[in-house]
């Protein structure tokens, strides 16, 4: 992980493009644009990223194995803050 700062702006865009429904207890991942109600229920607390959201992100900003361990972890924290 050489690059910490564009790791952080990549779980930026991340957490931007999320939306909780406190109501309803889901999560909504709106990068994910062909899944539009791509919902993860809450409590936010995956060990691991859904396929779905590891395969966009090392499509979308070319993340290493070790580079998402380390954006998911910062952003389901983030979320969990939320």
């Amino acid at each position: 992980m050489d690059n910490k700062r564009y790791l952080d702006k990549v779980i930026g865009s991340l957490v931007r493009g999320t939306k909780i429904d406190y109501e309803n207890d889901v999560v909504y991942l709106h990068y994910l644009s062909h899944f539009p109600s791509f919902p993860l229920p809450l409590p936010f607390s995956f060990v691991r990223p859904p396929f779905l959201v590891s395969s966009y992100c090392k499509n979308k900003f070319g993340l290493t194995h070790e580079e998402m361990d380390y954006v998911w972890e910062e952003y389901r924290n983030i979320m969990l803050d939320k």
